[in-house]
């Protein structure tokens, strides 16, 4: 089951006829783009990049992107540096007009590196669109690296369902105040724990059981085998992969 292949999966995804349609008009104009304003003017290539930095839900928010993308994040005070959400920053540092200007989009993380960020989002999606623990699982280990405190963790509501979800807190909790949130996080999680991929995968397996336990009929896609294939590059191991696999199996 394990083919050590994410090059094939990533094939499949690239080769959807949508995907392709999309990738290729993505390319052959973002080098086209000179300004904050023919960015996001351009409504099917600033869908293409906010989905590729996991933003698509954002899509429409154009003048706040526009305010991100203008004050760069060159300052420690800049708008986009003040968000809590670290998505934002990866987007403008991807499309930094403020320290590029013109030449923003001739580099390549503004045109290949996309292009793979929107790949790897795309293939994320698909093995979770049946069952949302599989992407929740997926998406957090992509990113548990780079979380640095319990409000890193709050500020992203994928992100703190994983973690309610293995401290068995209820969805109600995210009511609560959040300095009270984020202590009580930091005295149950040490969160150097995820930048250690041993102690990741075992936090991520009791996630996914934790999960099965919380949604009996939650029927995994088979694109999950999609995954299977290289679970190294997602940062979950092959064991954690399995568990995965065992959703659809009803856990057994």
């Amino acid at each position: 089951m394990i083919s050590a292949d994410l090059t094939k999966s990533i094939e499949r995804v690239k080769n959807q006829p949508m995907v392709q349609r999309e990738t290729e008009y993505y390319l052959e104009n973002i080098a086209k783009v000179k300004s904050i304003d023919d960015l996001v003017s351009d409504t099917r290539l600033f869908r293409y990049a906010m989905k590729a930095h996991g933003l698509e839900d954002m899509t429409y928010a154009k003048a706040f992107m526009v305010k991100a993308l203008e004050g760069g994040i060159d300052e420690k005070d800049s708008f986009a540096n003040k968000l809590t959400d670290k998505r934002y920053v990866d987007f403008v540092e991807t499309f930094n007009f403020a320290r590029h200007g013109e030449a923003t989009t001739v580099f390549t993380k503004a045109q290949q590196g996309t292009v793979d960020k929107y790949l790897r989002q795309t293939l994320e999606e698909d093995a979770g669109a049946q069952n949302e623990g599989v992407r929740l699982a997926l998406n957090f280990a992509r990113n548990a690296a780079d979380i640095d405190n319990a409000f890193d963790i709050l500020a992203n509501t994928a992100y703190a369902k994983v973690v309610r979800t293995v401290l068995g807190l209820p969805d109600s909790f995210a009511t609560a105040d959040i300095d009270k949130q984020a202590a009580m996080i930091e005295k149950r999680l040490d969160l150097e724990d995820f930048k250690d991929p041993e102690k990741l995968d075992k936090f991520l397996t009791r996630f996914t059981s934790m999960w099965e336990l919380q949604n009996p009929t939650a029927s995994a896609t088979s694109s999950i085998a999609a995954l299977i294939s290289q679970p190294v590059e997602y940062g979950i191991s092959a064991d954690v992969m399995m568990t995965l696999q065992g959703l659809k199996l009803g856990g057994r």
